[in-house]
């Protein structure tokens, strides 16, 4: 595997480089970019189709890095495009800039806390962690189980979650392993189940009715959904945050689920795309198509179901399909994993499998009250911009 050199180890070798952050603008481009920084489109057209797609991933607002040189020149650049992923930008020992796909390094804790309401859950999750996402992420777990208009003062709120930590920031959407709303005279749960990614209750009951269904009828998968895996012939890592359904040029596209859409348009390499916001933090995308329908807006309200646009093959495309992705929270996750979720309660060995995480993340709720845990310290994590 090519050894990556760190931007730390770079600023020993080049003493007049630096360090500059930025936030990716909404309407910018990885085309774009480069063509800011005057490096040739080269290292982007010579991109496999999925690795062109994956460049069509990053997002507005995401925070990414660049050095500069001392003529203020891009010396090198870390673009993520997933929680696992980022493009890496940069010149190799002949001077000739490259692009590649590697994944991103961070620490990933579990963390228990329990916090006593003092005004509301949300604020008081900011508060005391710094957390945004998280606080998000508690409201829209307990959505369909809890008013919080009964909340009082001296209510007690846990959590169990994991977190991602990236050069001494919090970084990515933290996963919920299990949350309680311990109330006067009741107690409510909810416990994520890893195989599906959706929260149910202590009894194995789903907390909500959100259900997905496939947007086509399709001949076959032609590429997968994977997050990070190591290629053994290309040597390299490979990405692809969606599932390609391969069907003829001008199959009907339906919506997985109602929802409002919030993009319309060319995304990059995804050529025709339409994205779709739904309920419980999920966005539907459905890239490479040849038309739209007549009906779809952006702002507009789609039902599951509804007609949205037709196969192609725009953007970088080998060929006629969908590629098709669902984000929960802006973390990309495998659509056919939660697509193929019907049931609104579990059973049998997937019910048995569910409950032995139950009592085990229930443990860790109730003791983590008991002991009035606090949030780590990010001081404590070691801030560096090692690949």
């Amino acid at each position: 595997m090519k050894t990556i050199l760190s931007f730390f180890l770079a600023t020993t070798l080049s003493f007049a480089s630096y360090l500059h952050e930025d936030i990716w603008w909404k309407g910018e481009s990885l085309l774009t970019f480069l063509d800011k920084h005057q490096i040739s489109k080269d290292i982007y057209f010579s991109l496999s189709k999925t690795d062109k797609e994956l460049c069509s991933e990053i997002y507005a607002g995401v925070l990414f890095q660049i050095m500069y040189d001392e003529n203020n020149k891009l010396e090198q650049a870390l673009i993520p495009i997933s929680e696992e992923m980022q493009l890496h930008i940069f010149k190799d020992i002949s001077g000739v800039f490259t692009l590649d796909i590697i994944p991103i390094e961070f620490h990933e804790v579990t963390e228990k806390i329990a916090i006593t309401i003092k005004n509301s859950p949300y604020q008081d999750i900011v508060e005391t962690t710094g957390n945004k996402s998280l606080a998000n992420e508690f409201i829209l777990a307990f959505k369909n189980s809890v008013n919080f208009k009964r909340l009082r003062e001296n209510d007690i709120v846990s959590i169990v979650f994991k977190q991602k930590i990236r050069q001494g920031r919090y970084f990515g959407v933290p996963e919920i392993l299990g949350a309680s709303v311990k109330m006067r005279r009741k107690t409510y749960y909810i416990f994520e189940n890893p195989d599906d990614k959706r929260y149910y209750n202590e009894k194995a009951k789903s907390l909500t009715s959100f259900l997905l269904k496939t947007p086509l009828r399709y001949n076959r998968i032609s590429s997968k959904f994977t997050m990070k895996r190591w290629h053994p012939i290309l040597k390299r890592y490979r990405a692809h945050l969606g599932v390609d359904f391969a069907a003829p040029t001008g199959r009907k596209i339906f919506a997985t689920a109602n929802g409002r859409v919030i993009h319309k348009g060319r995304k990059g390499g995804y050529g025709k795309t339409i994205m779709i916001r739904h309920n419980n933090g999920l966005k539907s995308l459905y890239a490479h198509l040849n038309s739209y329908s007549n009906k779809i807006k952006v702002g507009s309200w789609v039902k599951q179901g509804s007609f949205i646009g037709r196969v192609g093959s725009t953007g970088r495309s080998t060929g006629p399909h969908l590629h098709f992705g669902i984000y929960k929270n802006g973390r990309a996750i495998n659509p056919l994993k939660i697509i193929s979720v019907t049931k609104t309660k579990l059973t049998g060995k997937k019910k048995e499998s569910f409950m032995k995480i139950v009592k085990a993340v229930k443990e860790d709720l109730d003791k983590s009250i008991t002991n009035q845990d606090k949030p780590l310290k990010l001081e404590n994590f070691e801030f560096s911009y090692k690949i």
